[in-house]
């Protein structure tokens, strides 16, 4: 019995040695911080906005001017398409627009004088005619007392007589709407097809511009989708453009630290590259929902873990940088303490 108790003591000496080296690694394993390590390191990847390129109008393209791999810089034109058919429809809105507003003049000057004398002179012989038209119905209600003229010839008499007082009447209220001047309402009118007039204007110079593609911002061109003489419609993809700027990192932290991560705090961005020249970073968002860790995101903990996704906006980026680059995010030591739940 003496001699098994030493070996009993051994073996109870290697079961507590290996229980304290697997409690003192549970804080690792579980992606914890130990307070000799306050800075917490996360695991991610580069994500850089990438946007599609193409004409708001439709047409022949005349020119592609920049290829795969070429960088550009804001507004710089990086296609064209046949101008003409737009160019002309611009012309013939312009021309529509002297129109609607030489007609918006007229109406706004009113009548000649002119065309007012001339309505006078024209209510003058017409008031003549009637005269004479009064005097020979006169005459021939005279004759034809004494039977010299014919009831015909009377009946014709009045009838001229009638049809001078209407002529008369007609020249009179033509006078009135030339003195009057335009209606209102035709003015109206004639400035609302002004404006119509001068919206398609607008619309066919937009058009007019559109026929060349501009870059939205600085970047890359990643794929040249068209080539000259390609028919496009409005939309169809003619380049793929990356964006040097914003320069994102997805990554995730686990519910444990998820009280050191905040909107606004400044973190240090690693990559493999250049260990030893961080990126400055930014947290910009961390997600309300949790998740389970996905399988592009190398870390060392489970994969079965719930995590909460983070978006690190770079400051500065440069080319070192690219799409779905592995990179390390450390955060602050200042940025709280983690926690264990083992009571």
């Amino acid at each position: 019995m003496k001699r098994k108790l030493p070996r009993v003591i051994a073996l109870l000496a290697v079961a507590a040695g290996a229980a304290a080296a697997w409690w003192y690694d549970v804080p690792a394993r579980l992606g914890w911080t130990r307070a000799d390590d306050a800075r917490l390191t996360l695991y991610g990847n580069v994500d850089i906005r990438q946007v599609q390129l193409g004409f708001r109008v439709g047409g022949r393209i005349a020119e592609m001017l920049v290829d795969e791999g070429d960088r550009v810089k804001a507004g710089q034109d990086m296609a064209r398409l046949d101008a003409q058919p737009y160019q002309d429809a611009l012309e013939a809105a312009e021309a529509q627009v002297a129109s609607q507003k030489a007609n918006l003049a007229k109406l706004e000057a009113g009548p000649r004088e002119a065309e007012i004398a001339q309505a006078r002179a024209l209510l003058a012989e017409r008031s003549f005619d009637r005269t004479n038209a009064e005097q020979a119905l006169e005459r021939a209600r005279r004759l034809r007392a004494t039977g010299a003229v014919s009831e015909a010839a009377f009946d014709q008499a009045q009838a001229a007589r009638d049809m001078a007082a209407a002529r008369v009447e007609s020249a009179q209220e033509a006078l009135h709407l030339l003195e009057e001047g335009s209606r209102k309402e035709d003015i109206a009118a004639a400035r609302a097809s002004l404006q119509e007039a001068e919206a398609n204007l607008a619309g066919a110079r937009t058009s007019l511009e559109d026929t060349v593609l501009h870059a939205p911002a600085d970047g890359v061109v990643l794929s040249r989708v068209r080539e000259p003489g390609a028919i496009v419609s409005p939309g169809d993809t003619a380049y793929v453009l990356s964006l040097d700027d914003p320069v994102w990192v997805r990554t995730y932290v686990e519910e444990p630290d998820l009280g050191r991560v905040f909107p606004g705090l400044d973190v240090e961005v690693i990559t493999d590259t250049a260990p030893d020249k961080p990126y400055r970073g930014r947290v910009g968002f961390v997600s309300p929902v949790a998740e389970f860790t996905p399988k592009s995101v190398e870390t060392p903990e489970l994969r079965t873990d719930l995590v909460y996704r983070l978006r690190v906006v770079v400051e500065q980026p440069d080319t070192g940088l690219r799409q779905g680059m592995p990179v390390s995010v450390r955060l602050p030591e200042d940025a709280g303490t983690a926690t264990s739940a083992v009571d």
